[in-house]
């Protein structure tokens, strides 16, 4: 609004979010700990089912090698020879990744194809080298050994002594590429990722829902709060999750309390008021029958301590509701009021008083007595100074309430203007009044968070610029 400086939140408090925010918190604190877990999961199911593989791997190689064992049989040179033939027919096509070797039980130093004594057609040309270790009889050995084509093989071994030559040892090798693991691993992993990715998706989903469905009392809560704070409710209301309903039901009882003190403390000015304005009617009247000079100065005392006992019980009662929660006065009706008194104060005049803008909906985020003192005293103030009109425009912005009032008076200087709210200041010492009227608009508006500000008028007069919190 021109003329009016914008102040800092009413409230002195930081922006919402200045910690950061508890549902991000959570949420990203839930969607660690779900990766985390399907990554283990994931990684431990891929470890499983690799296990799982090479054991199948190991038990088929080892019915061939059993197979292998029982087709044995030695010539008349006690070479051996193998009938019938394995089954598998990867055993006899080329470099088909299935192999199977029979050694003589090694020499230090010789090579591996001179002991060989016997191949799997799948071997073609090449030798499979068995690593160096010793074997008891019966014993199986698993290892890892390169094979044709640079053919990466898990190889396993066993040393038999025929019964027609119990001294001859002869090393019985079964292997099979390492593919036949990697592939199926690899087909798991794909449809693994697939499906745990759908499952990270679907727990995310339901971790947001989640949040959303936990924190909605809160939003309720904050809802319920920002009622409070702008006047449209004077309590929380409605149930929410027993987690927070002792926090809703502690509020209440603080908002009750701080009423409670309150209306205490307005009847107790009350009653101070009542308690002060019967002695000083009492000189009033007393002073009133004598025409003397002490009758005199009498009668003006009492009028200025009525003026100050009014003054400190409005101070008093607005600095003790003015940080009350769920207060609203609609602006409309207030200013109407006025506006027919002031018509009836001021008749002799003939003033044109008029409402120029003001929406309905329009509220003051405080007591009604203190609006109608603000309003009252500069209403008043403005139909002191008016040739002829007071118009009154009252407007929203964001939280805060502006109330303007212009008249076509004389005007006020520039450098009077904020001479005039001293207390008992008076722009003409001659005109009617105590001096405190504007210096209680200026102190009760201050107390609400609000502001008063006097700037040329387009009436040519004085515009009075109230600002107020928004209801």
């Amino acid at each position: 609004m021109p003329g009016l400086k914008p102040c800092a939140d009413d409230r002195g408090v930081a922006p919402a979010g200045a910690e950061g925010s508890l549902r991000r918190r959570l949420l990203l604190g839930t969607l660690a700990w779900i990766l985390a877990s399907l990554l283990v999961a994931g990684w431990g199911l891929g470890r499983l089912f690799q296990q799982h593989v090479e054991r199948q791997l190991d038990a088929e190689l080892g019915t061939h090698l059993n197979q292998l064992a029982a087709a044995l049989a030695l010539d008349a040179d006690g070479r051996p020879q193998r009938e019938p033939a394995l089954s598998d027919p990867r055993f006899v096509r080329p470099y088909s990744g299935l192999y199977w070797q029979i050694d003589r039980i090694e020499t230090p130093g010789e090579l591996a194809a001179q002991r060989a004594l016997l191949r799997s057609r799948s071997l073609w040309d090449a030798v499979l080298s068995v690593p160096a270790d010793a074997l008891a009889d019966g014993e199986l050995h698993v290892h890892r050994v390169e094979g044709p084509d640079g053919q990466a093989l898990r190889m396993i071994e066993r040393v038999l002594r025929p019964a027609e030559r119990p001294e001859q040892a002869l090393r019985l090798i079964l292997a099979a590429n390492e593919a036949l693991v990697d592939a199926p691993v690899a087909r798991l992993h794909g449809v693994l990722v697939l499906a745990l990715g759908v499952l990270a998706a679907g727990l995310a989903g339901a971790a947001v829902v989640q949040l959303r469905l936990g924190l909605a009392p809160l939003a309720r809560l904050r809802d319920a709060l920002a009622a409070v704070h702008q006047g449209r409710r004077s309590a929380i209301e409605g149930r929410f999750p027993s987690e927070i309903q002792p926090l809703v039901d502690e509020f209440n009882a603080v908002l009750a309390r701080n009423a409670e003190v309150v209306e205490r403390a307005r009847t107790q000015a009350g009653n101070l008021a009542h308690a002060l304005k019967t002695p000083l009617s009492v000189l009033a009247n007393a002073a009133a029958g004598d025409e003397g000079a002490l009758a005199k100065l009498v009668a003006e005392q009492v009028g200025l301590a009525r003026t100050q006992v009014d003054y400190h019980l409005a101070r008093a009662r607005a600095a003790a509701a003015a940080g009350l929660p769920g207060q609203r006065t609609p602006l409309r009706p207030v200013l109407e009021g006025l506006l027919r008194l002031m018509d009836k104060v001021h008749a002799e005049r003939g003033l044109q008083l008029r409402i120029v803008d003001c929406a309905p909906a329009l509220a003051f985020r405080g007591e009604v007595q203190d609006l109608q003192e603000m309003l009252g005293n500069l209403l008043d103030n403005a139909c002191k100074w008016a040739a002829t009109t007071v118009e009154l425009r009252c407007q929203q912005d964001g939280e805060h309430l502006y109330v303007l009032i212009d008249d076509d008076g004389p005007g006020l200087p520039e450098a009077a203007r904020e001479a005039v709210f001293a207390r008992g200041a008076r722009a003409d010492e001659h005109a009617p009044g105590s001096g405190l009227g504007l210096a209680i608009v200026r102190e009760l508006a201050e107390l609400y968070g609000g502001s008063i500000a006097l700037e040329a008028s387009p009436l040519r007069g004085v515009r009075a610029a109230l600002r107020l919190p928004a209801g």
